[in-house]
């Protein structure tokens, strides 16, 4: 039975991610370096949270490629994520990531092999319109809107992997290998970042002290801590329950962004209105679906 405590905890987790934005506009080393040094914290960081829990790291072969390759999907959704946060600000990040529940709702049917309901089809076209609004006037960041929604739209695709290989591989398991995948696709777009993105065509390598603290607390609070606690909170509440509050990382993120950033932070009344839009649907989603579709669907 789920206790006050666990309430806590759950939006204390949901606090850390909305955070996640805030950190990399703070940071001083762009978005991929930062994004490199997170993911190699964060597999060492589950490593040694496997080893204390007695876990395993055994997978199958086939498993371990299939771990892998998500971990490159995780891996591109955080460089996206980070660099819309970086080249437009937090809010703008976390609205297009806020996306991401719609896009699980649309393609979660085409995982499963089954139609797509006229519900997850409103909520989609509402979704755009919420987009078209904040777009159509009085908004600079387009780049980096477009990046948040890519950055949904590769949240959701892992989400729905992972759903399947959690039958099968640990949680604690799939994450490591993931981050290692994570890990090995940032190692892989160095070359051609550096090349064509990196200013001055060089790596910056070297965070100051504030900047090993943002990552440290991207990958052991925001990544190993928050996800262990998440494992531990789906046995004691409802996976609807979960969800639904999950949803409220852009509110707590953007609430955040405006405290700690002010006026820089604030948007034209088209955002907030599309902003508005947009997470209403979030929202609304769950509780549309459980009273429209309170039976599993064929």
């Amino acid at each position: 039975m789920a206790t006050l405590s666990d309430y806590l905890k759950l939006h204390f987790i949901v606090f850390l991610w909305g955070f996640t934005a805030i950190a990399a506009k703070l940071m001083t080393i762009p978005a991929v370096e930062m994004v490199l040094y997170r993911t190699l914290l964060a597999a060492i960081g589950m490593a040694i949270v496997i080893i204390i829990a007695r876990g395993t790291f055994r997978v199958t072969p086939a498993d371990a490629i299939r771990l892998l390759l998500t971990g490159l999907i995780v891996g591109i959704h955080w460089l996206t994520f980070f660099g819309s946060g970086q080249v437009s600000n937090p809010s703008t990040s976390l609205v297009g990531f806020a996306t991401c529940s719609l896009w699980a709702a649309l393609l979660e049917p085409l995982f499963k092999r089954k139609k797509i309901h006229a519900l997850e089809f409103g909520l989609g076209v509402l979704v755009m319109g919420g987009l078209a609004l904040i777009t159509s006037f009085q908004f600079n960041y387009h780049l980096g809107l477009f990046l948040g929604i890519f950055s949904g739209l590769t949240a959701a695709i892992f989400t729905l992997i992972n759903a399947r290989l959690v039958t099968r591989v640990p949680s604690f398991t799939i994450t490591f290998y993931e981050m290692i995948g994570a890990f090995v696709c940032v190692v892989l777009f160095l070359p051609y970042y550096q090349e064509n993105l990196a200013a001055n065509q060089t790596l910056q390598l070297t965070p100051t002290f504030t900047d090993w603290l943002l990552i440290a607390l991207l990958a052991l609070a925001c990544s190993v801590y928050a996800y262990t606690v998440m494992i531990n909170l789906t046995r004691k509440l409802s996976v609807f329950f979960l969800q639904l509050t999950l949803n409220l990382e852009p509110v707590y993120g953007i609430l955040m962004a405006l405290i700690i950033f002010g006026q820089q932070e604030v948007m034209g009344w088209n955002f907030y209105a599309g902003t508005l839009i947009i997470l209403s649907a979030v929202l609304l989603y769950p509780t549309l679906k459980a009273r429209m579709y309170p039976f599993p669907q064929s």
